[in-house]
């Protein structure tokens, strides 16, 4: 069975940093790239945190952790990528973000899956963002609606695709650099 290299992992982590490569991963599932503000101004629209990091508002014990997390307490969460859309005109963080889970090598179904949960107990409390520097200016509360999205290899195992389906939770396959860049210069066509 070939395995997921970690360098396909790395080199999707490093991808989806950017805001137009990020559009080309959310236009291969489409209810989420009509999430999107403007496809006109992608750049402004949102806003990708590489291996993100909240800060509680509430002190937590998450499952499983023994270890309680103080109010105002900065955690990094088990996704790969957040997405968080903006306002273009305004400037400001609307309602919807997007947590991408990348399939990392050696990890099964109950890992990504286990990624996935404990990401939804950090962000069911008050959080905020730690915003990338050039976006600290945007407020950064919490969301009203997070979706996952997973991000599988050719080579991920049959099991976590049927297990991910199962579980009625949105999955791609990642594209060859060649379609990905076909997908993005459509981004330029100026639909909207």
């Amino acid at each position: 069975m070939v395995q997921v290299k970690q360098s396909h992992y790395e080199e999707l982590l490093a991808e989806y940093c950017n805001a137009l490569s990020a559009i080309s991963l959310l236009k291969q599932y489409r209810p989420y790239l009509e999430l999107l503000p403007s496809m006109r101004r992608p750049d402004e629209s949102i806003i990708t945190i590489p291996l993100p990091v909240i800060r509680v508002r509430d002190s937590v014990l998450p499952p499983g952790s023994g270890v309680s997390v103080v109010a105002g307490q900065s955690v990094c969460l088990p996704c790969d990528i957040a997405i968080l859309m903006c306002d273009p005109e305004w400037k400001v963080k609307l309602g919807s973000e997007i947590v991408i889970f990348i399939h990392r090598p050696g990890e099964d179904f109950s890992d990504l899956l286990g990624r996935w949960r404990q990401t939804q107990v950090w962000l069911d409390k008050g959080y905020e963002w730690l915003m990338p520097l050039r976006h600290q200016h945007i407020l950064s509360e919490e969301a009203e609606n997070i979706y996952p999205l997973f991000v599988l290899f050719p080579e991920t195992p049959e099991r976590i695709k049927r297990g991910l389906n199962e579980a009625y939770l949105p999955f791609v396959v990642w594209l060859n650099a060649a379609v990905e860049s076909e997908l993005s210069e459509e981004i330029y066509s100026g639909q909207e």
